[in-house]
C-alpha cells in the first residue's frame, strides 16, 4: 500500500500578512498568540509576521514552568512588572518597552511538514539569522531554541501547534537591564548577587551593544529579509480578533488560575 506525503509548503507559496501594532498589554500578547493562530488554522485568516510592542514590563513563562519556581514575585510586584503565562513551553522572559524584537509567526503546518522540531525551529528562525548576519554579527541557531553569536545568547524561540497551525515566536533581547533580571527572575540564583548579576550579563548579549543600531534599524532589516523570501503586505488587527482575545483575557489569560496552572 502506498503512503500519500503532503508536499511541504515554501515562504513564497503564501501571501503573508504583517501586524505591526500600538504597544499593547502583556495579556493582549498573550491572548492574541492564541487568537492568530486560530485564526490562521482555521483559514480565516492568511499567514501572518507579528512584531510586538510592549506597553508595560512583563515577565513571561512558559506553559509548563512553575510560577514560584521562576518568578520572585515581591520583586517583581516592586518594579511594577506584570507576571503572565504563555500557550508555549520554553523559559521565563523579562521584558520592559524598547529593550526586546520580539515576534511572531502564524503558519500553516504544511510550511514545516515532516520537520523534526529541531529542524522546524531552525528553519522558522533562519530569515531572523540571516538579519543578524547582514548587520555583522555572527549569529547562528542553537539547538532546541536558542539564536545566539560569538558574545552570548541572543534570544529564545517556542512554538505551538493547534490543528493545522503553527506558531513560532521569538524574543531577542535589545537592551536588557541584566541586574533586573536577576532580581524578578529566579535563573540559577539562590540570591542578588554580583556573581549572579556577572552571569545574567554573560548568558545574554544585547543586540544594542552588539550592533550600535537603533531597535527600528533591526527590526527592519529583519522585514527586508523576510521580503526576499515572500510577500509581506501590512495588516491590521481585526474588531473580531480584538474581541476574541479580550474573551480569552477574562476567561483564560487573566486568570488566576491560567497563571498558576503550575504553582
Amino acid at each position: 500500500m502506498s503512503t500519500v506525503t503532503t508536499p511541504r509548503s515554501q515562504w513564497a507559496d503564501f501571501d503573508w500578512q504583517l501586524l505591526h501594532p500600538e504597544p499593547l498589554l502583556p495579556l493582549q500578547h498573550m491572548a492574541l498568540d492564541q487568537v492568530l493562530l486560530d485564526e490562521v488554522a482555521a483559514g480565516r485568516r492568511a499567514p501572518t509576521l507579528r512584531i510586538w510592542e510592549w506597553a508595560k514590563p512583563a515577565i513571561i513563562i512558559g506553559i509548563f514552568q512553575s510560577l514560584k519556581n521562576e518568578v520572585d514575585a515581591q520583586a517583581a510586584a516592586a518594579h511594577g512588572i506584570q507576571v503572565v503565562r504563555r500557550i508555549t513551553g520554553g523559559g521565563a522572559i523579562f521584558v520592559e518597552p524598547g529593550n526586546t524584537i520580539t515576534y511572531s509567526l502564524y503558519t500553516p503546518l504544511s510550511l514545516v511538514e515532516g520537520m523534526s522540531f529541531k529542524e522546524a525551529y531552525a528553519f522558522m528562525d533562519d530569515f531572523a539569522v540571516q538579519a543578524l548576519k547582514d548587520l555583522g554579527i555572527k549569529a547562528w541557531y542553537q539547538p532546541l531554541n536558542d539564536i545566539t553569536s560569538d558574545g552570548g545568547k541572543i534570544g529564545g524561540a517556542a512554538q505551538a501547534r493547534r490543528g493545522k497551525a503553527v506558531l513560532h515566536h521569538v524574543t531577542m533581547s535589545y537592551d536588557i537591564d541584566a541586574a533586573k533580571m536577576v532580581r524578578v527572575l529566579r535563573i540559577g540564583r539562590e540570591k542578588l548577587s554580583d556573581k549572579g548579576t556577572v552571569s545574567a550579563v554573560k548568558r545574554v548579549d544585547p543586540l544594542r551593544s552588539q550592533t550600535g543600531l537603533e531597535r527600528d534599524v533591526i527590526v527592519q532589516r529583519m522585514l527586508d529579509t523576510f521580503r526576499r523570501r515572500a510577500s509581506l503586505h501590512e495588516d491590521v488587527l481585526r474588531a473580531a480578533e480584538l474581541a476574541q482575545a479580550e474573551r480569552l483575557i477574562q476567561e483564560k489569560f487573566g486568570t488566576e488560575a491560567w497563571l498558576a496552572k503550575v504553582p
